[in-house]
């Protein structure tokens, strides 16, 4: 297995707390940033495949646009249904102020 750490943008260039949507290859993430954390999980719901930036993030819960299920940003988990797999999510470095996503192949 090959770890790969890729940067996605420097941690200045976010206008503040909320959430982004990058692709990275194949892969589409979100990104949150919140109180100065990062995170990162993958950007698609795993009931319905909405992209979950299209959605709202508020206490650390992102929610679906479009059947309302949520997901715990920093684990995954789902918090409410109708989504019973949780989201991956991928481990995040910021070094020398870019933000990094772990991507293991």
């Amino acid at each position: 297995m090959t770890v790969n750490w890729i940067g996605l943008c420097r941690l200045d260039d976010l206008p503040g707390d909320g959430m982004y949507a990058y692709e990275v290859g194949s892969k589409k993430l979100a990104v949150y940033l919140l109180d100065g954390k990062v995170y990162a999980t993958d950007n698609v719901c795993t009931h319905a495949f909405a992209l979950l930036t299209d959605g709202w993030l508020e206490d650390g819960l992102v929610e679906c646009p479009l059947h309302g299920a949520q997901f715990d940003v920093t684990t995954g988990a789902v918090v409410r249904g109708p989504a019973d797999c949780a989201v991956p999510v991928f481990e995040t470095r910021i070094r020398d102020g870019l933000i990094e996503v772990r991507i293991d192949d």
